[in-house]
């Protein structure tokens, strides 16, 4: 499915357009897709902040890490600062996504 692209960034897959697919192919309506895509997202964000891995089955996995404290430098005037210890989220696509990516790849380059 194409979706157009409203300016020069990279095209992305906005929740607006989750919610219009879940419309047009489900027949939910427009506030229901919206408030399922809401909270779906919501879900999964605060399963995160929780501390709790989301594993979504042939997408991928979504984790916290927890990054230890550094040293860093500003690169502008090569100060040397530190980078406190944080916590970031990292995700990990399963095996299958990995195929379906390499598969359309090599078909689309091969046209």
């Amino acid at each position: 499915m194409d979706f157009p692209v409203g300016s020069l960034e990279t095209p992305a897959l906005t929740k607006a357009q989750l919610a219009e697919l879940l419309f047009v192919q489900i027949g939910l309506n427009k506030r229901e897709s919206k408030d399922m895509i809401d909270s779906f997202f919501d879900l999964v964000a605060q399963s995160l902040v929780d501390g709790t891995d989301v594993k979504i089955s042939g997408f991928g996995n979504f984790q916290i890490r927890t990054k230890a404290p550094r040293p860093g430098r500003n690169p502008r005037t090569g100060e040397a600062i530190p980078i406190q210890a944080r916590r970031v989220v990292t995700f990990h696509a399963s095996h299958k996504l990995k195929e379906q990516i390499q598969d359309d790849g090599e078909s689309s380059v091969a046209d």
